[in-house]
């Protein structure tokens, strides 16, 4: 038979084993909804993610146009300017070079002002 002693230790065991087993179901459930609610968050993360790079991207094809739209316009300029140069450079050549010729042949020499006899 057991004494009454050794019942309210059984009954000690048998709530704190209930305790116990409480406790780690509490532990579990945590570590259960923070899972949860991590795989949540990344998820919200990347349809933020699409979204903004959707919204970037319709932003981009709004503002931008077409590169090759925007390459042809580049090598227009570049074109007008490259012939305008070279209409300067044919139109001013002789003059330069007389110029040139002129200060060349055409020296006159003086003292520099900070000379002293």
């Amino acid at each position: 038979m057991s004494t009454p002693n050794s019942q309210g230790i059984q009954t000690l065991i048998d709530a704190e084993n209930e305790a116990s087993n409480i406790v780690q179901n509490a532990r579990q459930y945590r570590v259960k909804r923070l899972k949860d609610a991590r795989a949540e968050a990344a998820k919200e993360i990347e349809d933020l993610k699409a979204q903004k790079n959707a919204e970037f991207a319709e932003f981009e094809k709004t503002h931008s146009g077409s590169s090759d739209e925007n390459a042809a316009k580049a090598n227009l300029e570049t074109e007008q300017k490259l012939r305008e140069i070279e209409t300067d450079y044919n139109n001013n050549k002789d003059k330069v070079v007389n110029k040139l010729v002129e200060v060349v042949l055409n020296v006159k020499p003086k003292i520099h002002g900070n000379y002293k006899f």
